[in-house]
């Protein structure tokens, strides 16, 4: 029998240029994802408990509830719905300027009837259950938050004075009316969240996206007493490195956000 030779041939070796190209594709993708479709944001305030605890490190997704664009077309998108979680910079800032950004959830759309009785939120005349929220005791009870808008705004801390002007004119028959283009949105923990009770609509192109997951939660201290912005950390503070191990929340981690 003859003995047949097989020839292998041997794969070309990566050049260094092609090297970098494949890195550099890697890294360009990457960037991408994380400046485009995701970012990272940490909850420093109460406003949304428990839905969203102080400490929450939390993965926002940019691109479904964004203007559909051609350039993408294989992106889903999606108009925003009531009880959206999302993340937006706040409406009395310009959209050109440095913004502070916030997470509300959106208790009415264009053309909705809100109003609020004994905290509970009224919707196109049908009361709310919202089984997320934070129910008030007589202790905390405010006219104005509780029953909203049946009080004038003008004596009221926190109410902007242009929301003091212009809220008026929103109200018909007891309820405010949610104009074209906005979105009324609230805080769970409605006792201490500065929403739009006291600075008025989130316009639609102020909303940047959506919390999805918490990716990593940790026991730090809240950040003032009032509502605070939603904060775009980089990096852990001494504190979170200090305390890693003590004082994370494992059971949160890759919590589901809604």
């Amino acid at each position: 029998m003859r003995r047949q030779r097989v020839e292998q041939q041997s794969q070309p070796r990566e050049t260094i240029f092609q090297g970098f190209a494949s890195t550099g594709s890697v890294l360009a993708v990457g960037l991408f994802i994380v400046t485009f479709i995701f970012q990272n944001f940490v909850i420093p305030s109460s406003s949304m408990a428990s839905t969203l605890l102080v400490g929450d490190h939390v993965m926002v997704e940019r691109q479904s509830l964004a203007p559909a664009t051609k350039w993408i077309p294989l992106m889903h998108y999606r108009d925003v719905q009531r009880g959206d979680i999302i993340v937006f910079y706040k409406p009395t800032e310009q959209p050109n300027g440095n913004h502070t950004f916030y997470v509300k959830r959106v208790i009415g759309i264009p053309g909705d009837r809100i109003h609020l009785r004994n905290g509970t939120v009224y919707l196109n005349g049908i009361p709310q259950t919202e089984p997320e929220i934070s129910r008030i005791t007589s202790s905390q009870y405010d006219t104005y938050v509780n029953d909203f808008p049946s009080v004038n705004p003008s004596t009221e801390p926190g109410v902007t004075a242009e929301w003091s002007v212009m809220l008026p004119t929103y109200i018909h028959d007891g309820d405010i009316v949610v104009p074209p283009g906005k979105y009324f949105a609230m805080g769970d923990n409605r006792n201490n969240s500065l929403d739009s009770r006291y600075w008025g609509f989130v316009p639609r192109e102020n909303i940047i996206g959506r919390p999805l997951f918490v990716y990593w939660s940790i026991v730090m201290p809240e950040s003032g007493v009032d509502e605070v912005p939603l904060a775009d950390r980089a990096g852990s503070t001494l504190h979170e490195f200090t305390h890693f191990f003590g004082e994370t929340r494992w059971k949160r981690t890759f919590h589901r956000i809604q």
